[in-house]
């Protein structure tokens, strides 16, 4: 089944206007971060609030009584001096400390406290007690330097962090930008500049040379070489001509192309992208889950941990505003911020490496699974094979060129609508060869077709024409005809005079990307095997040829999920890879779904994996993807969890005997720095080699 003939299924909704689009789409990048606790917010925003309580904390910590006992100097005394700290602490904790408190209520609200809900603590226990402390209900130091620079320092961590993730989704953002504010419209009176939005189905638009495609449609005038590379990631330019399809926000070259519009705003493939990508930055793996799980244990160890601290100390004889640092110190450094994160960005990040590479991942838990792959099915037709008759063998009589019988056979068959027909024509289209005009062309019923090219009388058919025509056929032609058909091909023959000039081995041809990327899935030691509704002498040959290991033939379409489990059976881990519509149910049985064609219709509703490419040379970088991600997941998971092991007792106070303790800044220090790796790391994915 073509891709072509499901592509209006999906789509229902009217569309919205093009600016629409853009601002919903950058909205969805930005709020489907996968990072929940962030709802609502942005880098900006962040930024804003660190720079402003970095001003208010400089006097806190100027005018701190122990800082100036630590660098040896007295700050300036004068009427009100001793109110500088508790002002503009309490202005720090309102100000910037807000943010967090919102955050932890709505942690509480939705019963799965967490990294907002320890820092609200934490801040809350330094400022409650340094007002306590200020108002002469107790005798100790106030914290309000403490609490300061902890909320001016957590406030950098979150803006570093969010940034992280803004631009682990840059290129959802890039997409958004590669569609014009305006299209040029076409009509009987003239041309006229239309915003997107004024743009219908039907429409004729006018792209100029290096102009951006406005919109999905099919060239009805003119030929260029079109730029798809952020859509398909095809880096090589695509030639279109007449008839074509072209892909909004894709980038002409050097011709002009008159195009008419077939789909608009949220009906775009381009859209249809967007969605997936965002879709699957917010869908939650494994590891996200067993990360969330950690985070919320962490959450209450740290909580644990900090009364076990107050307790210790108090019953050592502390004081009691040593006890509260200890405690503010242990819920800041415990914080599982680089927990948060570790997954989260390794997701963006890996989500939008793979739709930069014509990858799009429409459920996170097939691309987890696809590292541990050890099998991959593919269906024949249109996914290993073209889907369409190509001349794949000929042989032509003693005297007579390739070239020269091709391009008469095209000439002959220029006018037929037969499937085989056609496939003679192709061939000759794509070897460059110019078919001469046909005169006279008939077909004789049940044998084939005659027509007349530069002055002579040819036909061509099949067995029944030579009977027929009684023709002569030397025995290199009879052998290759006989090769043909053993390999399940049709043996076409061109005659003159009752002599076959040549005989053309007609079949659906093999994609050239087939080859290399049944040899890639061998190199990482997967195996490859084959599902068709063919005969099976049709299906071996397909299979010699391209070195598949397993095959199976004469599969009726309901069977193929069968297939995918007989092979699960076995216990392997199997891929399915066809074209999303007469393979649903085997794509939905495998392990991953892979949906090969998704550059005719994004929305593919099976499979896990969409690739946008026709291309099976796309299949074994779905495999590194998964290796590449899973690695950066352990990885940033091992350092998040590792460092809590050693950083809540260090924050307990356990080498203070020694006389190592930590303040509430350094924890927070020591706790960004911990994200920040964990951010760094993440970011190194990019450099994947698919």
């Amino acid at each position: 089944m073509s891709q072509n003939s499901h592509h209006d299924h999906h789509h229902q909704a009217a569309p919205p206007a093009g600016g629409e689009v853009r601002s919903n789409r950058r909205k969805a990048a930005k709020d489907h971060a996968g990072h929940d606790k962030h709802a609502g917010h942005s880098p900006e925003m962040f930024r804003d609030k660190f720079w402003l309580s970095l001003i208010l904390t400089v006097p806190v910590v100027f005018w701190a009584a122990h800082i100036q006992m630590i660098f040896r100097y007295q700050a300036p005394d004068f009427p009100g001096s001793l109110w500088i700290s508790p002002v503009l602490g309490t202005a720090v904790f309102l100000y910037g400390g807000l943010v967090f408190l919102k955050g932890a209520w709505r942690e509480l609200r939705a019963r799965l406290p967490g990294m907002m809900v320890l820092i609200s603590l934490a801040i809350s226990v330094a400022f409650i007690f340094s007002w306590v402390v200020q108002l002469g209900f107790v005798q100790a130091d106030a914290i309000w330097w403490e609490l300061a620079s902890l909320v001016t320092i957590m406030l950098l961590g979150h803006w570093i962090e969010m940034r992280s993730i803004s631009q682990a989704q840059g290129a959802l953002q890039e997409l958004a930008k590669l569609l014009p504010d305006t299209a040029t419209r076409v009509s009987e009176q003239g041309e006229e500049t239309v915003p997107l939005s004024e743009l219908r189905e039907g429409d004729i638009v006018l792209v100029r040379p290096g102009e951006s495609v406005p919109a999905d449609g099919l060239v009805q005038k003119g030929t260029s070489d079109l730029n798809e590379a952020l859509i398909t990631g095809e880096s090589r330019p695509v030639k279109k001509k007449e008839g074509d399809e072209v892909i909004a926000a894709s980038i002409n070259g050097e011709g002009s192309l008159r195009i008419e519009v077939t789909g608009t705003g949220e009906k775009t493939k381009l859209s249809g992208i967007m969605r997936l990508v965002a879709d699957a930055q917010t869908s939650k793996s494994r590891a996200q889950h067993l990360a969330d799980r950690a985070a919320r244990t962490l959450t209450g160890v740290a909580i644990v941990a900090g009364v076990l601290t107050l307790v210790v100390w108090q019953f050592l004889g502390a004081s009691i505003d040593f006890s509260i640092i200890r405690v503010v110190t242990v819920l800041v450094i415990a914080c599982p911020h680089a927990l948060g994160l570790a997954v989260p960005l390794v997701v963006a990040i890996s989500t939008t490496l793979g739709a930069q590479n014509g990858l799009l991942v429409r459920d996170r838990r097939g691309l987890e699974e696809a590292r541990n792959l050890n099998t991959v099915i593919f269906d024949k037709t249109g996914t290993l094979t073209l889907g369409e008759f190509r001349v794949v063998e000929m042989s032509v009589a003693e005297g007579e060129s390739e070239e020269n019988m091709l391009r008469i056979a095209a000439g002959v068959e220029s006018e037929s609508e037969h499937p085989i027909a056609r496939g003679i024509v192709k061939t000759a289209v794509e070897r460059k060869l110019e078919a001469p005009p046909a005169d006279g062309s008939r077909a004789v019923t049940g044998k084939g077709v005659a027509a007349s090219v530069e002055g002579v009388e040819y036909h061509m058919g099949g067995p029944a024409l030579l009977k027929a025509e009684n023709a002569q056929v030397s025995d290199t032609l009879r052998k290759a005809a006989d090769a043909a058909a053993g390999r399940g091909q049709a043996a076409i023959y061109l005659l003159r005079d009752s002599k076959a000039l040549a005989v053309f081995a007609v079949a659906d041809a093999i994609r050239e990307e087939s080859r290399e990327a049944i040899r890639a899935l061998h190199a990482r030691g997967i195996e490859v095997a084959m599902l068709t509704g063919d005969a099976q002498s049709v299906a071996d040959a397909v299979a010699a040829e391209l070195d598949i290991d397993t095959v199976f033939a004469q599969v009726l379409p309901g069977d193929k999920a069968a297939k995918v489990r007989e092979l699960q059976d076995q216990g392997k881990k199997v891929a399915m890879v066809g074209d999303g519509v007469n393979d649903a149910p085997a794509l939905a049985t495998a392990d991953i779904g892979i949906a090969i064609g998704a550059g005719t219709d994004v929305a593919v509703e099976a499979g896990h994996i969409v690739l946008v490419r026709s291309d099976p040379r796309d299949i074994p970088k779905i495999v590194e993807l998964s290796r590449a991600t899973y690695r950066k997941m352990l990885q940033n998971l091992w350092w998040a969890a590792g460092y809590n092991i050693f950083a809540i007792p260090l924050a307990a106070g356990v080498l203070s005997a020694w006389g190592i303790l930590l303040t509430p800044a350094l924890g927070a220090v020591l706790m960004s720095a911990s994200t920040v790796v964990v951010a760094i790391n993440a970011q190194l994915l990019k450099r994947a080699k698919l």
